[in-house]
């Protein structure tokens, strides 16, 4: 097969084929952004301190430069990369696999996950194969394709090595790719693809702050990422599913008598999905589609409830006066404030 990353001609395995159809999709996002400077230096000399107050320190404009990645994955031209590396800027430029350069308009943020939708307006635009990431498992080949450090466009290769991480405090809606694909400074929002070339993730952060790759880098979903572009266009923004319910942490007495962790629910909005759906007060969620909430108080609630999508059907367990049973509610989009 073409997407074999198999070599047939030599027998070498190469995923040169995959690199080759993912490549040209993957672009270089610079960014410019304005900042004062004060000349310290002036005003810690006694001479000057006479001369300018605190407000009247002297001061130069001065251009701040930053180096990203993106991907464009659609012939309009739209392009997904990180909220941090464009955020800020007061001009974004792109330069393409092919060596055009061309300004860049944003046309929204994901801040929840961390991604920014840009849009460029050239013709003659190669956008990348969408892949799909329910699908991925754990020890599935990866590469990452960016420009790590600016030292131009780059691949590294390694394996899934975990879905759905959370907890992470990278961001607020978590749910990440774990990956050991090399993915350096320069490389946020560029390409996470499968052995075939297929866009799973884009690359948003590795584990360690000091800017060096240890094997441990992370990726958002692509099916969350199109998610969010699609709203974004769509609305401008992006509008997370309400439930119409809230809820508190188990203590641990309580978690103890019932043998699980959990959440209770202390409230109920009239008309909400959760109420259509038959939700009580003082029930107790164990899971939220088949996964069991964890013990750490704050953090469930971010990555599961938040990451609800509008319309989508999400499967509770829970244990009403001492007996469980499932609830499936469907997710609406937040009621217009008026």
């Amino acid at each position: 097969a073409t997407n074999s990353p198999t070599n047939a001609n030599t027998g070498v395995v190469s995923y040169a084929d995959a690199v080759n159809r993912a490549a040209p999709a993957v672009v270089n996002i610079y960014t410019q952004k304005r900042v004062v400077q004060r000349y310290q230096n002036f005003y810690n000399n006694p001479f000057f301190r006479q001369l300018y107050n605190n407000s009247n320190t002297p001061q130069q404009e001065r251009m701040e430069k930053t180096l990203g990645s993106g991907v464009i994955v659609d012939g309009a031209g739209f392009i997904l990369t990180n909220n941090h590396v464009i955020n800020g800027a007061d001009r974004i430029s792109v330069l393409l696999y092919d060596g055009r350069y061309t300004a860049a308009e944003l046309v929204g943020i994901d801040k929840a996950n961390d991604l920014a939708v840009l849009r460029i307006k050239l013709e003659n635009i190669t956008a990348i194969n969408l892949g799909n990431s329910d699908n991925i498992r754990v020890g599935d080949v990866v590469l990452a394709i960016g420009n790590p450090f600016g030292v131009g466009q780059s691949v590294s290769q390694g394996i899934v090595s975990a879905t759905g991480r959370w907890n992470l405090g990278i961001n607020s809606a978590e749910n990440f790719i774990q990956t050991d694909a090399a993915i350096n400074p320069g490389n946020s929002g560029g390409a996470l693809i499968d052995a075939y070339g297929n866009l799973i993730g884009i690359n948003t952060a590795m584990l360690d702050e000091t800017g060096s790759s240890f094997g441990i880098s992370f990726a958002v979903p692509v099916d969350k990422a199109m998610n969010s572009l699609k709203q974004i266009i769509e609305f401008g923004t992006v509008r997370r599913g309400w439930l119409g319910l809230s809820v508190s942490y188990l203590s641990r007495e309580q978690a103890e008598q019932l043998g699980t962790n959990g959440v209770v629910i202390n409230e109920i909005e009239q008309d909400s999905p959760a109420a259509k759906a038959g939700f009580q007060l003082n029930d107790v969620i164990t899971h939220i589609d088949n996964i069991p909430i964890g013990v750490a108080p704050g953090k469930f609630e971010i990555h599961a409830l938040s990451n609800i999508q509008p319309n989508a059907e999400v499967v509770f367990r829970v244990i009403r006066d001492g007996k469980s049973l499932e609830i499936k509610a469907i997710a609406a989009f937040p009621p217009t404030k008026t």
